[in-house]
């Protein structure tokens, strides 16, 4: 599954992608492929844990976060590795205050779990792409401690 960045629809595309640009089903602007994380807002980000069917990573930052712009290039990795299998959103939680206060937010980064329209996991700080990765597919499966700090 792919999130459209256009209009936040979700699109199956099948294995292998068919030649050409796939589009998406609702707005038919071009569909991302890549797994790249994508920036949302608070609405958006409700209305995508609400809708989705694959797990989403939820990573809550801020520009004036030093591991928080650490993290960025992890995140790239990890949402290209698992495209389709996991949906990697971004939200500033200095632009979006309220979804952050909604969210408990108490330190960032911190990286948040959702699967089947509820958060499942939760952790704080900075981690390596292979420990971030196996966290957040456990937690999503249901599997392993659903927080750590």
């Amino acid at each position: 599954m792919f999130r459209c960045p256009s209009c936040g629809a979700f699109n199956r595309v099948r294995e292998p992608p068919p030649p050409g640009q796939p589009t998406c089903g609702r707005c038919q602007r071009p569909l991302d492929l890549s797994g790249a994380p994508q920036e949302v807002d608070g609405e958006a980000l409700w209305r995508a844990v609400s809708a989705s069917p694959v797990p989403l990573l939820l990573d809550l930052w801020a520009p004036w976060c030093g591991p928080c712009r650490a993290a960025a290039p992890i995140l790239e990795a990890v949402g290209r590795k698992q495209a389709g299998r996991l949906v990697i959103l971004k939200l500033n939680t200095d632009a979006n205050p309220q979804a952050a206060s909604q969210l408990r937010v108490q330190g960032i980064p911190t990286f948040v779990v959702f699967s089947g329209g509820r958060e499942v996991a939760r952790r704080s700080g900075l981690l390596p792409q292979a420990e971030l990765e196996r966290w957040a597919l456990s937690a999503a499966q249901g599997q392993g401690p659903s927080a750590s700090v």
